[in-house]
């Protein structure tokens, strides 16, 4: 089988940066069963300004070492339906933002949600994977490794 030689190899689990939000070297799981990606989040709420639709909430929570008790107000993408890893609907804002890996920036959509009780607080779904990488399971932080042996 041949693979699109641009398509980087990743493992289940890799170091990811949020630039925009100055939020660096955070664990994600790198998930093919979900089709949506996730970031923990509390306090999230919706608000209206000027007629539109905000989401205002903090990233992460007080128990994570990068936890800044910053509120982020951005305008609500949607709001989707997700199946949650419970089998629950949860009705969740999502917001774009850009996620680096890899030192590329990658435009990405993220529903927001309480991950607390998830061992990683970001999950990258087949939305954001597809096209663009191929998951190797039994490998972790490929792309940190990468960046470091001077590999781009």
């Amino acid at each position: 089988m041949r693979y699109n030689s641009e398509k980087k190899i990743i493992g289940r689990l890799e170091r990811v940066d949020f630039p925009e939000w100055e939020l660096y070297d955070i664990q994600a799981k790198v998930d093919t069963g979900a089709y949506t990606s996730s970031l923990h989040c509390h306090h999230i709420e919706n608000i209206e300004k000027n007629g539109k639709t905000f989401v205002r909430f903090n990233l992460l929570d007080p128990t994570h070492d990068a936890y800044n008790e910053k509120k982020f107000e951005l305008p609500t993408y949607d709001i989707r339906d997700v199946k949650s890893s419970n089998g629950t609907i949860q009705r969740r804002f999502v917001v774009r933002t850009i996620l680096k890996i890899f030192n590329i920036d990658y435009p990405v959509e993220l529903s927001l949600t309480d991950r607390s009780e998830m061992k990683n607080p970001v999950l990258l779904g087949r939305r954001f994977l597809n096209k663009k990488f191929i998951v190797d399971p039994s490998k972790v932080n490929i792309s940190k490794k990468s960046l470091s042996k001077g590999h781009k």
